[in-house]
């Protein structure tokens, strides 16, 4: 492939550490840190395996299937973009991978994070003196009433029909001006040896908690998550991990505080005001807050802040509900307001871009004896993390994406240029679909033998 002669020279600058081929790069090294559990000197290396897993996500292929018919006849762009020097065949890639715990993939995720915090990337993305958003939600991405393993989950309904599962709790930094997000290794939710219930999302958000803060003891977090999250114990977890939080509440679901949120309104306690956006003037804000009421009634000495938030449009009247650890003022309510809203993200940017953008979230790329779905979900993710981070530091990422317009578009023609061409790095791929290139007559391959 050459350029094409009307095509302008490239002067858009990349970062050193934040394109493409240097966070693949790193992945790559992180994974090449990760010790083989197999014994003896394997034909295919364990991060060959993982990477080619890693790729096949990164290229949103379908299946394994899919990829495999790839790398059969474009291995040149596979060691090239990915590193990858012997590429597993599918049984392969499953029985190597199948053997690991997700949680050997960590500090891949906290080598992007640390590239985006060490090129001042993430300072775009904090509020309130150097806080990040951090969404946490939980979504299933397998079922079935007639596949299963060991770790599914199983719901079974009164006619005796058995559904297994798998669910995960998806951690992300979010902001409200922001459609990227960063997402952070996933909890599973699954069944372990030897358990006999299932496990749940409360037990899989105190994990994902503890395990971050192991990873990550020092940055400074408000968590906003929905309203089934404000209960005692997930609370008192929060606090133990050092996190702020910002999370929904219910009158139907929270009786007990917006009784003693009644009672303060009548004493004179609340504070409400009006709040108009110069860039929307038909779209009214009202506010109203009470600082230091009781949770719930089993747990009158857990104190919360209620904030409550009506948008009026001409359209009609939405009405929002939040408690939070931070002391509501005036000065700060409104950007407490847009941290709560900004939950949404990790469920439309995150899990809905994971579903339906390409990623296939909800395939099943196989289940395993041991560990191999919860693996297939961590890499997915962490593909996603590096696609993410492009579009949020990368102006070559964002200049293609911009001229394709959408992600499927870009997904499809990165595919293509893979399938037709010799490449030698993402970023040669990338400036071809910027700035287009020679389209030359195929020079057929006859087998003359």
């Amino acid at each position: 492939m050459k350029p094409s002669k009307d095509a302008p020279s490239s002067k858009i600058r990349l970062r050193k550490h934040l394109n493409a081929d240097a966070l693949v790069r790193a992945v790559r090294r992180e994974f090449e840190k990760i010790p083989d559990p197999r014994k003896g000197r394997p034909q295919i290396s364990f991060a060959d395996a993982a990477m080619s897993a890693f790729a096949m996500f990164s290229l949103k292929d379908p299946s394994l299937l899919a990829f495999e018919k790839r790398w059969s006849a474009r291995d040149h762009n596979l060691h090239a973009l990915y590193h990858i020097e012997k590429i597993p065949a599918d049984s392969t890639m499953r029985e190597i991978l199948d053997e690991v715990s997700p949680y050997v993939f960590r500090p891949a995720f906290g080598e992007i994070f640390s590239r985006l915090q060490r090129g001042k990337a993430l300072a775009q993305m904090t509020v309130l003196d150097g806080h990040y958003i951090l969404a946490l939600d939980g979504t299933g991405y397998f079922s079935s009433e007639k596949v299963f393993s060991d770790a599914c989950l199983r719901k079974t309904s009164a006619t005796g029909k058995t559904t297994y599962s798998l669910q995960m709790m998806g951690a992300a930094l979010v902001h409200p001006d922001h459609k990227a997000v960063i997402p952070f290794p996933p909890e599973v939710i699954r069944r372990e040896d030897g358990d006999t219930k299932n496990d749940c999302e409360r037990n899989a958000a105190g994990r994902c908690i503890e395990n971050l803060r192991t990873d990550h003891p020092h940055i400074k977090l408000i968590v906003t998550e929905d309203a089934l999250s404000p209960n005692a114990p997930h609370i008192e977890t929060l606090k133990r991990f050092d996190c702020r939080f910002v999370l929904g509440v219910k009158p139907g679901d929270h009786a007990f505080l917006f009784e003693k949120a009644d009672e303060a309104i009548a004493e004179g306690r609340a504070v409400e005001f009006w709040h108009a956006a110069e860039d929307n003037p038909e779209t009214l804000h009202y506010f109203r807050f009470i600082n230091d009421l009781p949770l719930n009634k089993s747990h009158p000495d857990l104190r919360v802040n209620l904030l409550e938030y009506w948008q009026v449009t001409p359209k009609g009247l939405l009405r929002f509900s939040w408690v939070t650890d931070i002391l509501i003022r005036r000065e700060n309510a409104v950007t407490l307001m847009r941290i709560g809203r900004a939950r949404w993200r990790i469920e439309n940017e995150t899990f809905n871009t994971l579903k339906n953008q390409g990623y296939h979230l909800e395939h099943n790329y196989g289940l395993g004896r041991k560990h191999l779905s919860a693996v297939f979900v961590t890499l997915m993710m962490l593909a996603f993390c590096v696609d993410q981070s492009l579009q949020l530091c990368c102006p070559l990422f964002q200049a293609v994406w911009r001229k394709l317009q959408t992600k499927r578009d870009l997904w499809e023609r990165i595919r293509a240029m893979f399938w037709d061409f010799r490449l030698e790095s993402i970023r040669m791929l990338y400036e071809a679909l910027l700035y287009g290139y020679k389209r030359l007559t195929p020079i057929i391959a006859y087998n003359t033998s």
